[in-house]
């Protein structure tokens, strides 16, 4: 055990400081400078703003987080949300179905996509990126099939020439637009909510911490009696539910089953979720870290688009920071033996 003055020395050495701090110093510096060049960045009103806009890739990537800490990777978050949205919509407005019936068939449908994805993932040894990068294909196409590749909305016409009778209820927009005493969003408090059950399920029970040991040594982990086959397709079904839930707010946001609402959605998901592995010099996949690097990539974002910043150097900054994150994490971080 490291002595006390050994501690303190390595704590504050400029190297530790980068690894466990890097990336919140950097966050702190970019609000800073957002403030001073545009002082309505630090309004309120745009800081929940920005919370609202990342509420759904930080869930998505909280799911995808869930996935990696058990060795896995769901790439099919993104694809399973713009289905989910596109169910909702369908349900609410072909089938003129209730806010608690929509909600229970997209619970339903994440929870199945989550038992596929396990299927072929424990079940029949595909690895983790093929089979959930399959799902995302096969959900992107089956969202397609019942409108025929067309966007859905209030008194649409349906297939057969008939119109959409149903509508979204109120009830179901406010899970996207309500905001509690006119300034906290619904997206919000679901994501401190859903962010909230899982960190204190992975970092405070034995169940979650099994889930650490499934992905760090599985074999160990399995002849240490842990049933690792079943901790996996938990991952993966809580993989989809928090993907489903983020597909809800989705089109709860929107007000309509968009085709092209879930473009980027993957992505941003997995960046979150990479880039939270260099926060608090975690160096692995955590829950916490997943929502600091979805809010980092919002604030910049936002920051960039009130600084009236082209928009094409979106894609361009998301990538420098998600390399400028894996480098910290991998570059000066100690290696995992």
């Amino acid at each position: 055990m490291p002595s006390p003055a050994h501690a303190a020395t390595v704590t504050l050495s400029p190297r530790r400081l980068a690894i466990d701090y890097g990336l919140l110093i950097l966050l702190a510096g970019l609000v800073a400078v957002f403030a001073v060049a545009e002082p309505a960045f630090l309004r309120v009103s745009n800081l929940f703003s920005i919370l609202q806009a990342v509420a759904i890739v930080a869930l998505l990537g909280l799911g995808v987080t869930v996935t990696m800490v058990a060795g896995g990777f769901d790439l099919s978050v993104g694809g399973l949300a713009a289905f989910v949205q596109m169910a909702a919509a369908y349900s609410l407005v072909v089938l003129d179905g209730s806010t608690g019936s929509t909600l229970l068939l997209c619970l339903g449908l994440g929870i199945l996509v989550g038992l596929g994805n396990a299927v072929l993932i424990v079940r029949l040894g595909i690895p983790d990126l093929l089979a959930t990068l399959g799902m995302l294909f096969l959900l992107a196409g089956l969202q397609l099939v019942p409108t025929g590749g067309r966007s859905i909305a209030p008194g649409m016409i349906l297939l057969d020439g008939s119109a959409a009778e149903g509508a979204f209820t109120d009830a179901f927009l406010a899970l996207g637009r309500h905001r509690f005493w006119d300034i906290l969003p619904v997206p919000v408090v679901v994501l401190a909510i859903v962010a909230a059950a899982l960190w204190l399920m992975m970092d405070g029970t034995r169940f979650g911490r099994v889930f650490y040991a499934v992905g760090g040594n599985e074999l160990a982990a399995r002849l240490a009696g842990a049933p690792t086959r079943r901790y996996r397709v938990a991952a993966y079904v809580i993989s989809a539910v928090v993907a489903s839930i983020g597909g809800v707010l989705l089109a709860a946001r929107i007000g309509r089953g968009d085709v092209s609402a879930g473009n980027g959605l993957m992505l941003d998901a997995v960046a979150a979720a990479l880039i939270g592995h260099a926060v608090l010099g975690a160096n692995r996949p955590n829950i916490l870290g997943t929502v600091v690097g979805a809010v980092f990539v919002g604030v910049l974002l936002n920051g960039l688009t009130m600084l009236n910043a082209p928009y094409y150097l979106q894609d361009l900054v998301k990538g420098a920071v998600l390399i400028g994150a894996l480098a910290v994490t991998y570059g000066l971080a100690p290696r995992r033996v």
